[in-house]
């Protein structure tokens, strides 16, 4: 295919409402499709631990900044958290990634064929579909990427200084909402460098945006400093311990995995530094590739950290694909390419999003003759783990709640449940909450800074304990049964569930050894 095309990029962009009409439909058949499997499984093991964060509203938490998690309280105020609720809550964010990467096609010249191809590949990659079934921070930042591009976008084709003062406020509101907005404002800094639109560097503009997003982030910077820095203890820890760790190779093959019918956007858009007629624009390309070189320098990001970039360079790619086919006439070719997008996407969604109940996706599976690549250092179950981490709270929190059930009403007034990960505690607080148990406590990530609280250690309910460990810091160790499920992670399944009272050592005074950061 000939990308080197010589028309130049029209002077008047398309109607705005067509723009709304094609995309936003792109977007409502997105939404549509991740609520059809909405309550298909249970809550994701980190959707549990950020409802429970919205009961320690802070600035800041271990693992992330604090916005994702007052977006989260404000919106569980008005509309509750169950599943649909929560899911809901990040399916709009990724419905906005939709209509955003549209918007940005057209603020550079774009066409509808343009917009609708790019808003398309985004819409139904399954990476995309995947990182934004549940609710965390992923879809809210992949959201201020598409919203930070496209101001960006808009601040370098009017020239007016005074938007940088809302890019900088959108950078900040970034940060707080996750950290790798970092590596947005890295690849912006190059964007600007290697291109004739550094001349806004010899502006105070781009530093007032880099101070006042620096300034929105102060809190969560001090939190963190007051704290001892557990972001950064977290990140080792994950590194040595959790995260897999791949070359440049294995990250880019894992790319063309997650995202097989975007692949060739980002191929040509990557490219369309070296195309005439997107070349004005070539600092999108170049915040995607600062990005990527970022994420391989590191060696063990996950699949889904790419996917705030991606408008970048498919982006560019997009349009470069309009003019090169549409335009001169090969419009069989660009319908094959549409039609690709759309049965690669159907093919991919089960293995993203829970569209088929366990039992049939596992058949699913085996007929494709696929399997998923992990991304953490676990022994994987029949499921992969994205779709494991879905099961088995319920079961854990009906199995605690029966245990509790058979202590007297005084001891269960002072009784609390330890989990030993988020996942198990954060059961306890949102779905054992229903059931009447105590809330819970733990020392991983951010429960071991909200303490043990006022915990007298009289009796505690723990969850995956080792019975010699425990008989050496209580009195009584009682094995009160087991809790499993045949579709959790491993190291969730067959857990011994024990009764333990009188703590030889207060727990406060113990706190200390309980933390794990990670």
């Amino acid at each position: 295919m000939d990308l080197n095309v010589s028309q130049e990029a029209p002077s008047v962009r398309t109607d705005i409402r067509h723009t709304y009409l094609l995309v936003g439909s792109i977007a409502f058949v997105q939404f549509v499709l991740h609520a059809c499997a909405f309550q298909s499984y249970g809550y994701f093991r980190d959707e549990l631990y950020y409802l429970a964060s919205t009961s320690h509203i802070a600035l800041g938490y271990v693992e992330h900044p604090p916005l994702s998690i007052y977006i989260l309280a404000a919106w569980t105020t008005v509309f509750g958290d169950s599943l649909i609720a929560t899911r809901t809550l990040s399916a709009l964010f990724s419905a906005g990634f939709v209509v955003l990467t549209g918007l940005i096609v057209r603020e550079i010249r774009g066409g509808l064929v343009a917009q609708g191809v790019a808003s398309l590949a985004i819409a139904l990659t399954p990476v995309v579909l995947g990182s934004h079934f549940f609710y965390s921070m992923n879809s809210i930042d992949h959201f201020f990427w598409a919203l930070i591009g496209l101001t960006f976008v808009i601040t370098l084709e009017k020239g007016d200084r005074r938007l940088w003062i809302l890019l900088g406020f959108l950078l900040g509101l970034g940060l707080l909402n996750k950290v790798s907005v970092a590596w947005l404002i890295v690849g912006i800094g190059a964007a600007l460098v290697l291109t004739p639109h550094r001349r806004w560097l010899a502006t105070r503009w781009p530093w007032l945006a880099g101070a006042i997003a620096a300034v929105i982030f102060l809190p969560y910077v001090i939190w963190q400093a007051q704290h001892d820095f557990p972001f950064l203890e977290f990140m080792r820890n994950a590194s040595q311990r959790k995260n897999v760790h791949q070359g440049p190779l294995g990250f880019l093959l894992i790319q063309l995995s997650v995202a097989p019918q975007l692949a060739p956007l980002l191929l040509v858009g990557t490219f369309g530094l070296f195309v005439k007629e997107v070349r004005r624009w070539s600092a999108l390309p170049i915040i995607f590739i600062t990005t990527a070189a970022i994420l391989i320098i590191s060696g063990s990001s996950k699949d889904y950290y790419l996917v705030g970039a991606y408008p970048f360079a498919a982006v560019p790619g997009a349009i470069v694909v309009e003019r090169a086919l549409w335009r001169r006439g090969w419009r069989w070719l660009l319908a094959a390419y549409v039609m690709i997008i759309v049965v690669v996407g159907a093919i991919g969604a089960p293995f993203a999003i829970p569209l088929l109940p366990a039992e049939k996706f596992i058949a699913y599976r085996s007929s494709m003759g696929l399997s998923t690549q992990p991304q953490e250092r676990h022994q994987m179950g029949p499921l992969p783990q994205h779709f494991a981490d879905m099961f088995g709270w319920q079961e854990m929190a009906e199995n605690v709640a029966r245990i509790y059930q058979t202590l007297s009403p005084e001891e269960q007034t002072h009784t609390v449940v330890f989990g030993q990960d988020y996942g198990q505690a954060g059961a306890i607080d949102i779905l054992g909450r229903r059931l009447g148990l105590p809330h819970a406590i733990s020392g991983h990530n951010s429960y071991w800074i909200w303490g043990p609280g006022e915990t007298t250690g009289a009796t505690f309910i723990v969850i995956d304990g080792d019975s010699t460990d425990l008989s050496k810091g209580f009195e009584s160790v009682q094995l009160a049964g087991f809790t499993d499920h045949p579709y959790a992670m491993p190291f969730e399944r067959n857990l011994p569930l024990f009764i333990c009272r009188k703590a030889r050592i207060p727990i406060s005074d113990n706190w200390a050894k309980t933390k794990d950061f990670i």
